[in-house]
Formats: structure tokens, C-alpha cells, sequence
């Protein structure tokens, strides 16, 4: 298994072999990945090597090439049919497979773990994980990651409530929604899943 970083990593490596026909200098992943030191950015892809996914040519600064893995099927379980929320259903078999990486899975998604209950008005509880589309921009209505004075982040509906002006609203019911100037407050992504253990 790979880290995010190393993920990160990779993906910025196949992205650039794919556009430029070349493999990218440690100082250009550094540049990709947000990490300014390079001993760190040579144990990510050190870390690539080893487990596999590339191959470096040594004396060459951009003797890299990846490696052709065999497919892997994705993770997926039983799909069986249907089960009533409401009124009872029949009970109908309908063996199918449902599929966790197209649901779950993607260089555009993020996981968070979730702390508090600000949100369980909507089905989003303590301890909850929730599946996030990295995104800069949201749309009235939808549950968003937003980032407040660049340092505190939360999980809120967003509302667009004048010009300059945005809402974050807890749902909540003993909560009141948070008003903020526009300019303080940057979108990281949007709600696109959830999950819940309950072992």
C-alpha cells in the first residue's frame, strides 16, 4: 500500500511521463507535491522504487519509468437486492456486485474522519468517515470542507447569503449558522459519500 504522499507522488509522475515523454526532476515533484525537501521527496520515490511502481536508471536525473503492474480487479462485495426502509418489501435476491472503488475511490477523492455532531440532522455522526471530491468551488445546498482564515477547517452546508457574505450551516438544530466575509473563508471540496462502522 501506498501513503497519500507517495500516491501523490506517482500520480504526478505518471501525469508528467504522459505529457512530456520524460520522467520530472525531484525539484518539480517537490514543486507538485507541496514538499520543499529533498531528501524527503528521494525516500517517496525511494519508497516507489521499493515497493514496485517505478524503475530509476541510475546517472541520469531523469532516469525514471514506471512500471507495468498487473491488473487488479477492484474491491467490491455482494450486492443481494433490495431491503424496505418504510413499508416491508418481498424480499427478492438480485446477486449483483457493487463496486467500492468507483464509489469511494479516485485521485479527486479524500476521506475525513468526522469529530462533533454539528451535522447529524443530516445522517453525519461522530465518528463518521466521509468521501470528499477535491473541489475550490461549491454550489448553494451542498456539504462542504471549507477553510476559515486558512487555518480552521469544518464540515458545513454552504450558502452563498449576499455578494460578500457566506453562510456555513450546521444541521444542527441547536446550532445557528456561521456568517463569514467571502474573502475568509476558501472551499476545499464537496460531500460526496459516507461511511459508518458499526463494530
Amino acid at each position: 500500500m501506498l501513503t497519500s504522499q507517495e500516491q501523490k507522488t506517482l500520480q504526478f509522475i505518471r501525469n508528467y511521463l504522459a505529457q512530456y515523454g520524460y520522467a520530472p526532476k525531484f525539484k518539480e515533484i517537490g514543486l507538485a507535491i507541496g514538499v520543499h525537501s529533498h531528501g524527503t521527496i528521494h525516500r517517496y520515490v525511494q519508497a516507489l522504487e521499493d515497493k514496485g511502481y517505478i524503475e530509476r536508471h541510475k546517472g541520469h536525473s531523469r532516469g525514471m519509468s514506471l512500471v507495468e503492474l498487473p491488473l487488479v480487479s477492484p474491491p467490491t462485495i455482494p450486492l443481494v437486492g433490495k431491503i424496505a426502509a418504510g413499508m416491508p418489501l418481498e424480499a427478492i435476491e438480485d446477486q449483483q456486485e457493487l463496486n467500492l472503488a468507483e464509489m469511494f475511490m479516485g485521485p479527486e477523492l479524500f476521506a475525513l474522519r468526522v469529530t462533533g455532531d454539528s451535522m447529524i440532522d443530516a445522517g453525519i455522526l461522530d465518528e463518521d468517515y466521509v468521501i470528499i471530491r477535491k473541489q475550490s468551488v461549491a454550489r448553494d445546498g451542498d456539504i462542504v470542507v471549507a477553510m476559515i482564515d486558512k487555518s480552521e477547517a469544518t464540515l458545513k452546508r454552504f450558502k452563498r447569503s449576499s455578494e460578500d457574505q457566506v453562510a456555513l450551516i450546521p444541521e444542527n438544530r441547536d446550532m445557528e449558522p456561521m456568517i463569514y466575509a467571502a474573502e475568509r473563508v476558501s472551499i476545499h471540496g464537496v460531500l460526496v459519500g459516507q461511511l459508518r462502522n458499526y463494530r
